[in-house]
Parts: structure tokens; sequence; C-alpha cells
């Protein structure tokens, strides 16, 4: 194929894309050879070749061949010397690479080295974010402030446990921005960098720069504030940083690991600050959420692990003995792959068992069932020995139910078990108990609240 060809294949892209994708992500492509049915161009970064693969491959591919080109696949290659591009999503994109930042567009060309940015990874998508109940919300709003317009909430808080998505979804929220409006001065980094920056800037008298530099963004995104929280002087800068953006219409998003009013030692006026957006719980993962994670690893690890057999059954195995955090999940199914490759075996449940022992026996949950007893009993406001007595009015009754609930999902009681230590009764009864709560917790938000406090009480 001739560069005459592809300048062709380009100006039908050109309709088909759109203008904007078109000179974001076509128009930088840099057609380079043609050899047993694969066409190769180059590009600045490895994302931006990703991005173009997963976005608008099947369409470059169709065009193509549309032309009489005898093409079957693309390739994308990023040159051993930088290649010269025309402004846009591309050159911000080698920008993110080379300078760790996430990037301005052109119009900010002169202070792109001085941006004081955190890498991103190429990883954390929208497209690889896996959605279920517990981060359904947090996905929505992320994925509202990424599409850009007007600011709706400000600032964006997100907070969670450990493995939940927090950080994919802030590197998601960056990269999307960033292919949408490359123009924008974009900023990610954690709140420790933010407090690093800060005191260089004090112990070389360069506030002014400081300042400066973060006060003329569009789009701060810090993440982990909970690690500012006792550390008066930097608050006091991020404070009027904050300030500054806001008033100046200038999207914020932060995640922490808490709620913004349960940040000890974080200023009153701070905590008022964050609360005055949008304030978004990561849920703990779910069954279905955890198994959805796994089933879309499985997919990704299909390219390198080509021939191995996952045997019926182990996924949901996985799903449910690892229910701590997602990065445990998929490191538990990234080892089991290694070894299963390495062994030459199929991923039977038995192996799945000796390979991870120790990831299983860590996840083996440890509430017992008179915990649960006590602490919802505490939670309702109900004596213990009501909990597990004959009483089968509804203020009793309903609190029983939970425990059982709870007692069937945090231990590895049976039914039989459960109802032997709520004062002897059959399993029939802790199953309509589990069942009825199970019911009653998609339309009434009091219950799955209060599911939700006391299964993070219990697990603490």
């Amino acid at each position: 194929m001739k560069n005459e060809e592809w300048g062709q294949v380009r100006g039908k892209l050109q309709h088909t894309v759109g203008q904007n994708n078109y000179t974001n992500w076509i128009e930088p492509l840099e057609f380079a050879q043609l050899e047993d049915g694969v066409a190769t161009f180059l590009v600045p970064t490895n994302f931006m070749g990703n991005w173009v693969d997963r976005n608008f491959g099947d369409k470059i591919l169709k065009q193509m061949v549309g032309q009489g080109v005898n093409v079957s696949r693309l390739e994308f290659v990023v040159p051993a010397k930088p290649v010269v591009r025309k402004p846009g999503a591309a050159s911000a994109a080698n920008s993110a690479n080379a300078s760790g930042a996430v990037p301005a567009g052109p119009s900010a060309a002169e202070d792109r080295d001085d941006l004081p940015g955190a890498a991103l990874d190429t990883r954390f998508t929208f497209d690889s974010f896996v959605v279920g109940k517990p981060n359904e919300l947090a996905h929505a709003a992320a994925r509202r402030v990424a599409e850009g317009g007007p600011v709706t909430f400000n600032p964006l808080f997100l907070y969670g446990g450990v493995g939940l998505g927090k950080t994919h979804l802030m590197h998601a929220i960056a990269w999307e921005i960033q292919a949408r409006n490359p123009e924008l001065k974009v900023v990610y980094l954690s709140a420790e960098q933010f407090m690093y920056r800060f005191v260089q800037a004090l112990r070389d008298k360069q506030m002014m720069d400081f300042k400066s530099l973060f006060r003329s963004v569009d789009v701060l995104m810090v993440d982990d504030v909970q690690f500012i929280a006792g550390k008066d002087s930097t608050q006091e800068e991020f404070f009027h940083t904050f300030n500054a953006l806001v008033d100046q219409n200038k999207q914020i998003i932060i995640s922490a690991d808490r709620a913004p009013g349960e940040i000890k030692d974080l200023e009153d006026r701070i905590k008022s600050r964050l609360q005055c957006g949008l304030v978004v719980d990561l849920h703990p993962t779910d069954y279905e959420l955890r198994l959805g994670v796994l089933q879309t690893k499985v997919k990704q690890y299909r390219e390198q692990y080509k021939d191995l057999v996952i045997a019926e059954g182990v996924l949901e195995f996985l799903a449910h003995r690892i229910s701590t955090n997602v990065r445990v999940l998929e490191g538990a199914l990234m080892r089991l792959f290694a070894f299963a490759s390495l062994v030459g075996r199929e991923i039977t449940l038995e192996l799945t068992q000796d390979c991870l022992a120790d990831i299983l026996r860590a996840s083996d949950r440890k509430v017992t069932v008179e915990e649960i007893q006590r602490k919802v009993s505490e939670h309702y406001n109900i004596r213990l020995s009501d909990m597990i007595g004959p009483k089968r009015v509804r203020t009793i009754a309903r609190p029983r139910q939970v425990a059982m609930y709870l007692a069937k999902h945090l231990t590895s009681r049976s039914l039989p078990e459960i109802g032997r230590r709520f004062g002897g009764r059959d399993h029939t009864t802790v199953m309509h108990g589990v069942k009825r709560i199970d019911e009653l917790k998609a339309t009434d938000n009091q219950i799955a609240e209060d599911l939700e406090l006391l299964r993070r009480a219990l697990e603490a």
C-alpha cells in the first residue's frame, strides 16, 4: 500500500469516525509498511497505539480492505526516535509518558515539563473497569466528569477501602479527559506528592512558582487525600489551592479511604469544602462483581497463556473465597495462570487450592456467629437474650433475620449450625430469614444501609 492509498483511506475514515476523533487519533498515524498482510503504523506512544487499535482498528481495517488492500491485521509501533506529530491527543499522551504527568495540550507546551503530576497507568481506563452494583454510582459520576462540559459537582470525592477501584477511576478520568480535550491542563498526583512538592518549594523558596503551577491547571486530581491530615501547613496550602480552583470553576477530583467527615485530624474547613460536591462511596465488592473481574482478567490473560484450560467452577470458587479486595483477587489469578503454565497442567479446583493455599487461608472468614449476634443487638438496641430467644415480635424478629443473613454470608457455618446458635432453630427458619433480608435489601434502603454498616464493623 502506498501513502496515496492511505490518504484515501484516511479521507473515508474522517467521515466515519467524526472530525474530532479523526484529528486526535487517525490523522497522527504514519503508515510505515505492508508486509504479509500486516499493515504497520508509527505512533508516538504505546497508549495511543492501544487506544486506536481498540477503538478504531476494525474501522481502519474495513476501509483498507474496501480499497482493495490485501491486509488482515494492523500493528502499531513506537519508533526508536520520537515521531513529530500535529498537536492533539497523540502528543498529549506522549507527554504523559515522557514527563510523568497527565499532560496539558499544545497551548501549555512551555510549562508541560514542570507539571507536578504522577505517571498514569495505561491499564486503568473505563474500558477495563468492571462495573457492578457496589461501584455503579462511582463509575457513572466519574464518567460524567470525564465527559467534560459544565462543572456540575465540584469536587467529586471518591472513597472506599483498598482495592475497590478508586485509583482506577481516577486514572480513567484523566485518560478520557486527555482524549476528549487534549488542550486542557490536567494534573493527577497523590496527596503525598502534593506534600512533597510543597515542602520542596518551601525549602527552595519557590512558593510563588508552586502556587502558580497548581492554580493554573484546568483539572486537579488528588489521590489518597487522607495523608495530608495532621500536616497543618500542607493542609493550609491545599485549602487555598482548592478555593482558587473552585472560584475559577475548575474541576477537582479527590479520593480517600474514608468519607471526608471520618478523616481524623483533617481541618473542619477542608472537610466542609470536600463535602460540598458529590461524595460517592465505592462499596466492597460482591460476588457478582468479583466474578466479573475474574472473567475480564481471564480474557486478557488468554493472549499470553493461549493453551491453558480452566476447569468449570474455578472462577466461581475464587470469587466466593477471596472477598477482601480486587487486587488480591487479580494477584491470585495471575499466580494461578503462571503456575499452571510452568507445570503444564489444567487449572483445576485441586490445583487452585494447592497453588493458592496461603491466600485462601488469609482470606478465610474469621467472624463468628456470636460476634454477629452481639453487634446486631447493639445496633438495634435489643437484648442479646431476645436475639436468641423465642420472641417473634417484629422489633426482635427483623434484627434476628439480619443476624442470620450476616452469619450466612460472613462465616463458614452451615445453616443447621447457624440455627443451633439462634436458640436451636431449624435450618429452614434460617433459610427463610436469609431470603427475606435478601428481598428487603433491594427495596428497603434502611435495611441495605444497616447491613453495610454492620458488615464493615464486623470485618474491621
